[in-house]
């Protein structure tokens, strides 16, 4: 079931890559020769020409892999302050807090929650 979402899922970007290089490649070469030329005094580029310099400047300033904002705000401040209270946490806190983490992630949710709570409304019950 999910490899065949994914399957479709590629055969829908794939198309949509492909459309948004021949709009941008459009839009670049149209911008090109409308000021470039009267500005620079460079020559009129076809198409073909502007998707080039739309490849060249990718790989030149944006590279072609996933992008990461390790410079945003949000990230950095969440991942800082993440940091700090891990950093702050002795080595048995940080070890259950790992452990709890890690039962979170592969969906042991009971051991994720907090096992003193549940002891403290077990003695309340006796």
């Amino acid at each position: 079931m999910r490899t065949t979402y994914y399957r479709r899922r590629r055969f829908f970007i794939a198309p949509l890559i492909l459309i948004a290089l021949v709009a941008f490649s459009a839009l670049a070469m149209v911008l090109w020769n409308a000021l470039m030329p009267v500005i620079f005094h460079l020559p009129l580029i076809n198409f073909w020409q502007a998707a080039g310099l739309l490849i060249l400047a990718r790989l030149l300033f944006g590279g072609f892999g996933p992008h990461r904002h390790h410079g945003s705000w949000y990230g950095y401040s969440r991942r800082q302050k993440i940091r700090d209270k891990i950093s702050a946490m002795s080595p048995e806190e940080r070890k259950d807090f790992f452990k709890k983490m890690h039962a979170y992630r592969h969906g042991r949710y009971e051991d994720f929650f907090d096992k003193k709570e549940s002891g403290k409304e077990d003695a309340k019950s006796e």
